[in-house]
């Protein structure tokens, strides 16, 4: 059975960091690409960042390009979201994704009906 499980969520003040976590298990995600989303109320799920666990390739949103890492633990199957410089409008529920499409450019990756696997998501809140 696949599953995703996301972590390290949590309430911060505005400038502060998190870093969120996500284990995969249930079969190999060598192939795969993941992803971390967000979803605030009353918005529609948003791509945040993505990357190949194959060759490390990322790809980001541009809000969050200069604040936000995504790495990878190929050994733990494991996806990290380095988010640092929070700000309010980060606030949202953060939900961690696996892909096998490929061959499409990074705006093709931000289509929510291109994934396979979700996570129940971390929450985020970034008081101001």
């Amino acid at each position: 059975q696949v599953q995703l499980v996301e972590a390290g969520g949590g309430l911060v003040q505005a400038g502060a960091s998190l870093r969120l976590s996500c284990a995969a298990s249930g079969r190999s995600f060598s192939r795969y690409l993941m992803a971390w989303f967000r979803q605030a109320p009353g918005k529609e799920r948003e791509f945040v960042a993505g990357i190949w666990l194959s060759t490390g390739s990322t790809g980001y949103t541009d809000s969050v390009k200069d604040r936000f890492t995504i790495s990878r633990d190929n050994v733990e199957n494991t996806v990290y979201l380095q988010m640092n410089t929070l700000k309010p409008e980060d606030t949202a529920l953060y939900y961690c994704a696996a892909s096998t499409k490929s061959g499409l450019p990074w705006s093709g990756y931000k289509l929510v009906s291109i994934y396979d696997y979700w996570g129940h998501g971390t929450q985020v809140t970034v008081s101001s």
